[in-house]
């Protein structure tokens, strides 16, 4: 109790300070999503170290996450967010709120289901994909996690979904036609 009450303090702390101190550059939030202790047995016992999963986001549509392991919770953590923010990936959102259509992401055992949603749903997500559309910048999302509830496996099929979207004028573009004809007569009022 008292490790996950650490870790959750440092990371509301390293999130504070980061925070502070990313706003000048790119406006960056990183959000802690878990801390686990690894073991590696040697000749006279075991070495304690800790393994820390971050994701970093702009809050405008880009988004990343990293993994970092170290001796020290804080070391761990700084590794994570810098291996986060050096692989993010920008995600087009629907009226820079919501995803543009449903998609499934799998990696491992983890399967994710994201789901568009009308204004004022909110983020109906699980812990580890609540970070990730919190620092991506969606309100309204429904996601269903299916199979492993491992945080990892969570976020990196959350990304493999995320990746695999697309706008409806980069398919439109693609095919030689307006968006429109794509959308029918819905976006024709629209516009």
């Amino acid at each position: 109790m008292a490790a996950t009450q650490r870790g959750e303090r440092d990371g509301r702390d390293r999130g504070d300070r980061g925070g502070d101190r990313d706003r000048g550059e790119n406006d960056l939030v990183d959000k802690l999503v878990s801390i686990n202790r690894v073991a590696k047995v040697v000749k006279g016992g075991r070495r304690f170290g800790f393994a820390a999963l971050v994701v970093v986001g702009d809050q405008k549509g880009r988004v990343g996450y990293g993994s970092g392991k170290a001796r020290e919770v804080p070391e761990a953590i700084r590794k994570a967010t810098e291996h986060a923010k050096r692989n993010m990936i920008r995600v087009n959102l629907r009226e820079g709120r919501t995803l543009h259509h449903d998609i499934e992401g799998r990696h491992g055992a983890g399967k994710v289901v994201l789901r568009t949603a009308p204004a004022g749903t909110g983020i109906i997500a699980g812990g580890p994909m609540r970070a990730v559309f919190e620092t991506l910048g969606v309100a309204d999302v429904v996601t269903k996690s299916l199979g492993s509830s491992n945080p990892h496996n969570m976020v990196k099929a959350t990304f493999e979904a995320l990746k695999g979207l697309n706008a409806p004028r980069h398919i439109a573009s693609k095919r030689g036609k307006k968006v429109s004809d794509l959308l029918g007569r819905k976006s024709e009022t629209e516009e």
